[in-house]
C-alpha cells in the first residue's frame, strides 16, 4: 500500500509539471497555434486524455483556458494599448478574425470591446483617478486608486520612492496557483524547503519574487493565476508543482516599500497611478513583487518590497 501511495504521487508531480509546461506555452503564444494535438505533444500525453487531465488539474476545459486567455488579454491590450485598432488586437491575440473575436469578447464581458474600451476609459480621466469621496480608497476598473495628496506617508513614497529601472533578467523557481492570493506563505515555505538541501538557498542572495498573470478588474478572482516564485542562479531541474521560468530583463516603474500586509493594496494603487500620471502604460509582461527580507523577522512584521510594473511610453487614444 505504502508503494501504491509514493507511485501516486510521483505520477500526480510528473502529470502537474507537464501541464505548467502547457500553461507557460499557453501564457507565451496565445497569438500561435494552440491546437489540442500541439499542446498534447508538448505535454507527452495523448491527445485523447490529454483535455481531461488538463481539466482534472486546473478545473477549466482547455478550449475555454485558452478562449479566456485570449479574451483576456485583449481586454489589457484594449486598455494598455490604445493606439492599437481592434482587429490588430484580435490578431495579436490568436483569433483568427475580428468577427469570431468580437462575439467572443461580447459573450464574455458582456459588451463590445469598442464599448469596453471607451468605458473603462472614462475611468482613466484625472479627476476619475484621483477625486475620491472623504478622500479614501477607491475601487477604478482597473485597480484601486488613491487621492495621494491627502496622506504625507503616501506622498512622500509617490515622490521620493519610485524611479524608472531596467530591471534585470531573473531565473525562477515557481509554484503556480490559482484564485485567491492567501495560500502564498504556504507556498513560499515550500519553496524555500524545496531548495534549502539542494543548495539551491543563500539568505544574503536569494529572494522572493510574486508574479501576477491576471488582472482582477478583468479575471475571476477564483481563476486568478499568481506564480510564488524564488530566485536561482541559473536553470535547475524541477519536477512536480515546482516550475522553472526565466523572467526577462525589462524596463518597470519600480516603487520601494516598508510595508504590512494591509497596505499592499494601497502601494499597488500608488503605483499604478503613478504609471498613469506619467505617461507610461503597462507593458505586456506580467508585474511582480520582489521582496528583500522575511517579513516574520521585521520588527514590525512588515514587507521591503519593491513593486515592479513593466511599462512602455503611452500613445494617444484611438479606437
Amino acid at each position: 500500500m505504502l508503494k501504491f501511495m509514493n507511485n501516486m504521487k510521483s505520477f500526480r508531480k510528473e502529470y502537474l509539471q507537464r501541464i505548467n509546461r502547457v500553461i507557460d506555452y499557453i501564457e507565451k503564444n496565445l497569438d500561435q497555434d494552440l491546437s489540442l494535438e500541439n499542446l498534447a505533444d508538448i505535454a507527452h500525453f495523448s491527445s485523447f486524455h490529454f483535455h481531461r487531465i488538463f481539466t482534472s488539474f486546473t478545473g477549466e476545459a482547455l478550449h475555454q483556458f485558452i478562449k479566456r486567455k485570449r479574451v483576456e488579454k485583449a481586454a489589457r491590450l484594449l486598455l494598455n494599448k490604445t493606439e492599437y485598432p481592434i482587429n490588430e488586437i484580435a490578431c495579436d491575440c490568436g483569433f483568427n478574425s475580428t468577427a469570431v473575436f468580437c462575439r467572443s469578447f461580447k459573450s464574455h464581458f458582456g459588451m463590445t470591446a469598442q464599448t469596453f474600451r471607451k468605458e473603462r476609459a472614462k475611468n482613466y480621466s484625472k479627476n476619475d483617478q484621483w477625486l475620491s469621496k472623504n478622500s479614501q480608497l477607491q475601487e477604478s476598473s482597473i485597480a484601486y486608486l488613491c487621492n495621494i495628496n491627502s496622506n504625507k506617508k503616501w506622498k512622500d513614497i509617490m515622490e521620493n520612492n519610485i524611479t524608472i529601472k531596467k530591471m534585470p533578467a531573473l531565473n525562477l523557481v515557481y509554484i503556480r496557483q490559482i484564485g485567491p492570493y492567501h495560500l502564498i506563505g504556504q507556498a513560499y515555505d515550500k519553496l524555500f524547503k524545496w531548495a534549502k538541501p539542494r543548495g539551491l538557498f543563500d539568505p544574503n542572495k536569494t529572494q522572493g519574487v510574486t508574479i501576477y498573470h491576471d488582472d482582477p478588474e478583468i479575471t475571476d478572482i477564483e481563476k486568478i493565476q499568481h506564480s510564488t516564485c524564488i530566485t536561482v542562479d541559473k536553470k535547475v531541474n524541477v519536477d512536480g508543482e515546482l516550475g522553472y521560468m526565466k523572467l526577462p530583463a525589462c524596463k518597470c516603474a519600480v516603487g520601494s516599500f516598508e510595508i504590512g500586509m494591509e497596505e499592499f493594496e494601497t502601494a499597488w494603487s500608488i503605483m499604478c497611478g503613478w504609471v498613469t500620471e506619467n505617461g507610461y502604460q503597462a507593458a505586456d509582461i506580467a508585474p511582480y513583487e520582489l521582496y528583500h527580507n522575511h517579513h516574520e523577522e521585521h520588527p514590525e512584521r512588515k514587507f521591503i518590497v519593491d513593486i515592479c510594473i513593466p511599462i512602455e511610453p503611452i500613445y494617444l487614444f484611438s479606437i
